[in-house]
């Protein structure tokens, strides 16, 4: 019986580690491109931690009840962009349907619990003014800005370095070649002597 060939052309071997190159490099373009996450407390001290947010479109934030009394996420609907979404806690469509269902302990209602959390993706650029419906009189306010690049806040309370564009692109593509690279390896040394440069009519 025939031994089949493990000869290799040239243009086959360049093929596949492009491919998988390509695929490393799309596969880093899709992380990029994810928008962040940010979380805000919302305390037994009544007080949205932090009250006031700047992030970047396509941002998500997530509200969380870390004391024992629950609270809402309610927009103010004349105090968001015209463009935007209406958002609120137990997915109501405008404020005063927000503000006539809610009820201390249901989160159907729009109450969220301690330890749960409720979240909104801001996809509109401009300033969104929220409260929470039990603690509004009290002063229970926040607010987020999304602008384009966003302002990530590290734990020191400094702004945190943002990486530009050119940079991201860089390293998909510095990215993309380490793993074409890294595959011409594994060809290289999977087929040693027997590789072969052979025309493409062979």
């Amino acid at each position: 019986m025939a031994r089949p060939s493990m000869r290799l052309s040239r243009r086959r071997l360049l093929q596949a580690a492009v491919g998988v190159g390509a695929a490393g490099g799309a596969a880093g373009t899709a992380t990029a491109q994810e928008g962040t996450t940010h979380r805000i407390d919302m305390t037994d001290d009544l007080v949205f931690d932090p009250d006031s947010i700047t992030i970047a479109p396509g941002d998500t934030v997530v509200w969380e009840t870390v004391g024992t009394v629950g609270h809402s996420v309610t927009a103010y609907e004349d105090e968001i962009p015209d463009e935007a979404a209406y958002f609120a806690s137990g997915g109501f469509d405008n404020e005063a349907d927000a503000r006539g269902a809610y009820s201390a302990g249901d989160p159907d209602s729009g109450d969220v619990p301690e330890g749960e959390t409720y979240q909104h993706t801001f996809e509109v650029e401009g300033t969104y003014e929220y409260f929470c419906i039990p603690h509004e009189s009290v002063g229970m306010l926040g607010s987020v800005d999304v602008t384009p690049g966003g302002a990530e806040t590290d734990p020191g309370g400094q702004p945190a370095p943002t990486v530009p564009d050119a940079a991201k692109t860089l390293l998909v593509t510095v990215t993309g070649a380490f793993v074409a690279v890294v595959s011409l390896a594994y060809f290289f040394l999977k087929y040693g002597g027997d590789y072969e440069m052979m025309d493409d009519d062979e």
